[in-house]
């Protein structure tokens, strides 16, 4: 349940409010260069604090590795690293002891386990992503060595009702996207994003959105079909991203709008190579990269962590209301964005480790 993938497996573990959360990424290639100021570059990313539009929690995040790495290269052996926690203030969420907030994790958790860690939601809080960024990292310096023609894109393509042009998708870069804090690749758009976060979060209210996806350069032939398919590995490790709520890929869920005639997409000659005429399947066919662009996309909630308040009971059924405090993204989307990118990273060296 905290393991991801086969043949490469990242397994996390820690909480919100203990000490250090970490990870333990087990079949990573050897003599892999593993580039500690790219590491550290992507843990920024995400971390809390970035930005005006992101959570007031202030870490470091910085990494330590415990195993698997000599004089900076990967030695095939299991690569264990922990991320210390810093900045937490427990004690605001004293008061949610015993409460259950609204479209949390809370109440199923008790359920499940009879016990639940209320200091920022424990092991359900999104600040455990943080390793996955660290995997992501490593998984992208695997990639120069392996395949050096990988790019991996992504940006928030969505925040409520402004959203950018799909048609553009392939014009965007990570540079655009990086250019601004909610990290949409369109400056006017992106604008009005971090606008609408802010008067959102002067009301005590949240908003979701989705992050688009663009992966270049992956060859054709990588994944596997049925029940370990390219697509279905990446939409389990997306949904597994906290407030995740929705993956689609190629034209997704439009495809039920569209006739064969025009989903198809044909073959052709590209300068001596096989390709496609359009990329409607998202780069993805059978469960198999085709060589074309893999582009997807994932929707997020809103975050249920609001200062107005909302009603709700305590664990002995009584009825009452709450009125969150704390320090809490009024948008996760923008820090989702390179959660996403790791996440992509992990699930194709996977893949692509498993079809050789």
């Amino acid at each position: 349940m905290n393991t991801l993938g086969k043949l490469l497996t990242l397994t996390t573990f820690g909480e919100s409010h203990g000490p250090a959360i970490g990870g333990v990424l087990d079949g990573f290639p050897s003599g892999i260069t593993v580039d500690t100021e790219y590491v550290r570059e992507c843990m920024q990313r995400r971390r809390p604090g970035q930005s005006t539009v992101t959570t007031g929690r202030q870490e470091k995040d910085e990494v330590e590795f415990l195993s698997g790495l000599l004089d900076g290269v990967s030695t095939g052996t299991p690569i264990a690293f922990i991320i210390r926690n810093t900045d937490q203030h427990s004690s605001d969420y004293d008061e949610l002891k015993d409460l259950f907030r609204p479209s949390h994790a809370d109440y199923a958790w008790e359920q499940r386990y009879g016990i639940r860690d209320w200091r920022g939601g424990g092991r359900s809080s999104a600040r455990v992503t943080a390793p996955i960024c660290v995997a992501g990292a490593l998984a992208m310096l695997a990639f120069r060595k392996l395949v050096p023609s990988l790019e991996i894109t992504a940006f928030t393509s969505q925040i409520g009702p402004y959203s950018t042009n799909p048609e553009n998708d392939m014009d965007y870069t990570t540079a655009m996207a990086e250019s601004n804090a909610v990290r949409c690749p369109d400056g006017q758009l992106a604008a009005q994003m971090e606008g609408y976060i802010k008067e959102l979060r002067k009301e005590q209210d949240s908003i979701g959105g989705c992050v688009t996806c663009i992966v270049r350069g992956l060859p054709a032939g990588i994944g596997n079909p049925v029940f370990d398919k390219l697509e279905a590995s990446l939409a389990k490790a997306m949904l597994g991203i906290n407030a995740a709520k929705g993956f689609e890929y190629g034209d997704g869920f439009a495809s039920a709008l569209q006739r064969g005639s025009e989903h198809n997409d044909a073959f052709r000659m590209e300068n001596g190579q096989i390709g496609t005429a359009t990329n409607h399947s998202g780069g993805i066919q059978g469960g198999i990269s085709n060589g074309q662009p893999i582009r997807f996309r994932v929707a997020f909630k809103p975050t249920p962590t609001i200062g107005k308040e909302q009603q709700t009971v305590t664990r002995d059924g009584k009825e009452t209301v709450m009125a969150a405090k704390g320090r809490h993204d009024p948008c996760v989307v923008p820090r989702a964005v390179p959660v996403v990118e790791s996440l992509t990273a992990l699930v194709l060296l996977d893949q692509y480790l498993s079809s050789k």
